[in-house]
């Protein structure tokens, strides 16, 4: 684990204090670090693109990561906000940035001015309130779009795209001087080509996944698989806004991500239990795309 801030600062983290359970896995020059389980707690971060979704949980090393995106209010999803603020502040880091559900910011931010009276230190970050369709930069290479996602309370998921500039094709094998001429002309030679990186859902209902086909496109595709046992009832399990293995194994063709990383499992199941069963109902064209995140 990274030992310094991500962002930039140069105070020391030493020594790195292992205070939560974590679990890394690389693709495609991007680094998964986190941990989920239903009802305890759910954290993840992206350290390449120095952001994290939710933060049910903080570890100490993920305090560098200027930059959050939580999919909804629930507990395991987002606890450890006051504490990672604040965490901030002491280590005399830069304020984080939050994006969060619009509907819940203004609770969000009563949240945090009842936890500073209580701490005596300010809480001190950038809320910003989204909603499905809403687009934000993070950089010049990358923006993330908000996603339509399905649970008991206001939730949403998010889409990072990595996007460049790209020679339109009708100027593709011109010489390079007559290029920069058109271009000096005013002509367009160039178009904006994005790629989806990274779809994290956060906890969702089917309808959830079903919200934008990019989700299916990504290259790594977060989501949650709360429930796996066939006598789980799944209209009971979709009303209270989760996803079965039935609604993964329902939709495994449209799956076109290279990781497709299920998380978020019931406290009920034993993970050796889990593994066995999931694995054995996985068709071929999922096995060796999906980890089971436990």
């Amino acid at each position: 684990m990274d030992d310094l801030p991500a962002d930039g600062d140069t105070t020391e983290l030493e020594p790195v204090v292992n205070n939560l359970p974590l679990r890394a896995v690389t693709h495609g020059g991007l680094t998964v670090e986190g941990y989920s389980r239903a009802a305890v707690q759910s954290y993840w971060r992206i350290p390449e693109l120095k952001i994290g979704f939710d933060l049910g949980g903080s570890p100490w090393s993920f305090m560098g990561t200027p930059t959050y995106f939580l999919s909804h209010a629930h507990l395991d999803h987002m606890a450890a906000l006051p504490a990672f603020v604040a965490r901030r502040r002491m280590m005399k880091m830069s304020p984080p940035t939050i994006y969060l559900p619009e509907p819940v910011k203004a609770d969000t931010e009563r949240l945090l001015r009842a936890w500073q009276r209580l701490d005596r230190g300010r809480m001190v970050c950038d809320l910003v309130g989204v909603n499905p369709g809403d687009e934000f930069e993070l950089s010049r290479e990358h923006v993330v779009t908000v996603v339509e996602t399905k649970h008991t309370v206001p939730s949403v998921g998010y889409i990072i795209w990595d996007r460049r500039r790209k020679l339109k094709p009708e100027f593709q094998g011109l010489p390079g001087n007559q290029i920069r001429d058109l271009r000096l002309g005013g002509e367009e030679v160039t178009h904006e080509v994005r790629v989806p990186l990274i779809a994290y859902l956060g906890d969702t209902a089917p309808p959830g996944l079903d919200s934008c086909d990019d989700i299916y496109q990504a290259k790594i595709l977060i989501t949650e698989m709360t429930f796996f046992r066939p006598e789980h009832r799944k209209s009971k399990i979709h009303k209270f806004g989760h996803t079965h293995l039935d609604d993964i194994l329902e939709r495994a063709d449209r799956f076109q991500n290279e990781r497709i990383i299920l998380a978020h499992f019931s406290t009920r199941y034993h993970t050796s239990h889990l593994k066995r069963a999931v694995m054995k109902k996985l068709p071929e064209s999922l096995k060796d795309r999906v980890i089971l995140w436990t």
